[in-house]
């Protein structure tokens, strides 16, 4: 049996992060992980797989659509699916060997194997048991399921068996248009797939600003993915290696059938807490699975924490780290703090979409006087220059303060543009502070100092 101060189960985002800052601060470390390599979903089988496919598949776009307007001429070149799947494994691979690094070079314990809880300052791996001051759940989540529509991982898939098909599929449904269905949709679309989204909303990307949501359905319907809204599927079965999905319309209750080659299922994630005991430890759950915790990531059980997906709020792996890092703080005797209201998301399509603090919607149900500040990308020279001149920045700021209390971008590079923002609305900065900061000519930031300063008087270049 071996003592630490800390025992992390899960080593995804939130784990391995909060196991690095624990070590850092001088606490006895281990990490509980059962599969081969760390860096759980995030780096194994999502964020960071999908990410080197829309890489690979944005610049076969740009090789098609605009490498002849510049003047760059010659064959087009063909894909070889088995080895982008190799380059795929590459940068996985990278990622998840260097926190191997991290944990040897921070003195972490890793404990190969799928962990439980049997008591209070106990974990258990395979068949040993180890001590522990402060046991942390960070198990992260898994793909949610639809009644119906039973996964197998080579027709109808998850997020993690659509990274890996044998072959590209002809025709594509995919149940579901969040972040996860659109970034992949958008995937096989560039490779020739036809993509049909089915949405049980009335919209994409539920609960993101009205604006940027409408020109993100405009944008994607261009790059050739069909969307069928307000759609409950019924079901979906295989036969003869092609499946069929029924949907209704919810106005109306008309079903409507289609035979594709490929289904994936994109409907949300929930929590992954099975096997690890909680309920005989008497953790107290919320709905869905999701575990309960109070302002310091404290569970119902003494000396057990949670954070990340498993835990309320957005299923993030940025916010898992920030949870991690604070819960570290906690248990080395610091002050640890996550600042909700300033946690930026973001959908990694072409354009890419990002959006920080509140939305119009929200503003309105509220009743709080805003005013908008928006400048469109077709006034930025250097994104006129890279074809990507579609989009705008929409900033939002309160009416009487002038505080930023919110901004959405669609266009280049908007998951880095945004963090201008999100540093601002830290320091509780005003939509002139960002208008009066002077911004390098020609940037794709200068388009978010245009909207900033559409807050004041008026932008420049609109």
């Amino acid at each position: 049996m071996a003592t630490f101060d800390v025992i992390i189960i899960g080593a995804g985002p939130g784990g391995y992060v909060s196991a690095i800052r624990c070590a850092q601060l001088g606490l006895k470390t281990a990490v509980v992980e059962g599969r081969e390599a760390l860096g759980g979903t995030c780096l194994n089988v999502g964020c960071i797989p999908s990410k080197a496919l829309l890489h690979a598949t944005h610049n076969l776009h740009e090789v098609h659509e605009n490498f002849e307007k510049m003047g760059l001429m010659g064959a087009h070149p063909t894909v070889d699916w088995s080895k982008m799947q190799g380059y795929k494994q590459e940068v996985v691979d990278g990622n998840t060997k260097g926190i191997e690094f991290l944990f040897k070079k921070n003195k972490i314990t890793w404990l190969k194997g799928w962990g439980s809880i049997p008591e209070p300052g106990k974990v258990k791996v395979g068949e040993e048991i180890h001590e522990a001051k402060s046991i942390v759940i960070a198990t992260g989540s898994e793909p949610a399921s639809l009644p119906g529509v039973e996964a197998d991982e080579s027709v109808i898939v998850t997020s993690t068996g659509a990274l890996s098909l044998g072959r590209i599929p002809e025709t594509m449904v995919v149940i579901g248009a969040g972040v996860i269905g659109l970034e992949l949709g958008s995937v096989y679309a560039r490779l020739g797939t036809k993509v049909t989204v089915v949405e049980y909303m009335e919209a994409i990307l539920p609960g993101m600003d009205a604006e940027v949501v409408k020109t993100t359905q405009r944008i994607l319907a261009k790059q050739g993915l069909s969307f069928v809204l307000g759609a409950a599927v019924k079901g979906a079965t295989v036969a003869d290696g092609k499946a069929t999905v029924t949907w209704a319309a919810k106005k109306d209750g008309k079903e409507t059938s289609l035979t594709v080659d490929t289904v994936l299922v994109a409907t949300g994630r929930k929590p992954f807490t099975e096997g690890l005991g909680l309920e005989a430890l008497g953790v107290e759950m919320l709905p869905r699975g999701v575990v309960k915790i109070d302002d310091h990531f404290r569970t119902s059980v003494p000396g057990i924490y949670a954070i990340g997906d498993c835990v309320p709020g957005m299923m993030l792996a940025h916010k898992a780290e920030d949870e991690g890092v604070a819960l570290a703080e906690i248990l080395a005797g610091r002050h640890g703090h996550v600042n909700y209201g300033v946690i930026p998301g973001v959908i990694y399509t072409t354009p890419e979409v990002a959006s920080v603090g509140r939305t119009e919607e929200s503003l309105k149900e509220e009743g709080r006087a805003y005013k908008v500040g928006k400048f469109p990308f077709m006034g930025n020279a250097r994104a006129k220059a890279v074809f990507q001149a579609e989009g705008f920045v929409k900033m939002i700021a309160d009416k009487e303060t002038d505080r930023i209390l919110g901004c959405h971008i669609i266009g280049p590079a908007a998951g880095d543009l945004i963090h201008e923002v999100c540093v601002a609305m830290e320091f509780g900065a005003s939509a002139q502070d960002l208008a009066m900061t002077c911004h390098a000519h020609p940037t794709w930031s200068e388009a978010v100092r245009e909207a900033a300063l559409a807050c004041g008087d008026g932008a420049i270049h609109a």
